[in-house]
């Protein structure tokens, strides 16, 4: 009997978070019907005329089609790289200096733009890359012309690929620091009774130590292939610069709720969730094959 009790009382606190997922996660679900019906506010989902496949079509017909896709997997497989090399290289700097006090201050002080949001570092980044900012300053002052940081085509990418490695580097560093740590010292200590150098320890200890977790996170980013980060890219960019930094999430946003084609933008974000999906699972497979992490 009291056994009984205490499963109804976990049911109950189980209540109020399913109740959640249900509202917020799983009926919404119902809305992506808009996606093959050419969908009018006034009539709603259940008046709109059924159009089967055709905003699917019409979005492969579009000539931005193959340019939105370009920018979303270049820009995610970009920034999923180099937040790889990134924080792995400045890991192994930072855990070879011996003062303590000195390593946990660098530590805080890269860690910090991880907790600020994009509509902040928009601003700073506008203010530092406009053509009177401290880059063009000292561009100019070497002799150069300035550059259109936040207009130019080739500099865009750079900048958000840049600005995003900048923003996450020291939250990274933080998980391959732990995962150094967690090296047994003796091999250390065996490597160099054997005549390591500090490459041959990098080589045969460090690396092989912290690759599972190496392999984890880049399998984890592969789940993210489709994600570009709609909210960086939407507090920096502007027309000029669409042709490349236009991702798919800021042109399903721009073409639903500015132009009013709900259909077609509705199309676009459910094909990005089901290829999202597979990557998800995909990368949940590759991370239990080489890291043997699962979560289920």
């Amino acid at each position: 009997m009291r056994t009984s009790r205490n499963v109804w009382g976990y049911y109950l606190m189980l209540t109020p978070p399913i109740l959640l997922v249900l509202i917020y996660e799983i009926f919404p679900l119902f809305g992506l019907i808009i996606a093959f019906q050419d969908f009018v506010p006034g009539k709603g989902m259940f008046g709109s005329t059924f159009v089967g496949l055709d905003n699917f079509i019409y979005m492969f017909q579009l000539k931005e089609s193959s340019q939105i896709f370009y920018n979303t997997i270049f820009i995610a497989v970009s920034k999923i790289v180099l937040n790889l090399i990134v924080p792995l290289i400045f890991a192994l700097m930072l855990n070879e200096v011996l003062q303590n006090t000195l390593k946990r201050w660098i530590q805080t002080i890269v860690y910090l733009p991880h907790f600020m949001s994009w509509v902040i570092l928009a601003g700073v980044l506008t203010n530092l890359l406009a053509s009177d900012g401290i880059f063009n300053n000292i561009i100019t002052a070497l002799g150069f012309e300035s550059i259109f940081f936040l207009g130019s085509n080739t500099w865009f990418p750079i900048v958000i690929i840049g600005s995003d490695v900048w923003k996450e580097f020291g939250f990274n560093a933080v998980i391959f620091l732990a995962a150094l740590t967690a090296i047994n010292p003796s091999l250390y200590e065996a490597a160099k009774i054997d005549g390591a150098s500090k490459f041959h320890q990098l080589r045969y200890v460090t690396l092989p130590g912290i690759a599972p977790t190496i392999v984890l996170l880049a399998c984890l980013g592969v789940g993210k292939i489709m994600n570009a980060g709609f909210e960086q890219i939407f507090n920096l960019y502007n027309p000029a610069v669409y042709a490349s930094g236009d991702i798919i999430d800021t042109y399903v946003y721009r073409i639903g709720l500015t132009q009013h084609q709900y259909g077609l933008a509705t199309a676009v974000g459910t094909l990005k969730s089901v290829v999202g999906f597979i990557l998800v699972v995909l990368s949940w497979k590759l991370a239990d094959k080489w890291a043997n992490y699962r979560i289920f």
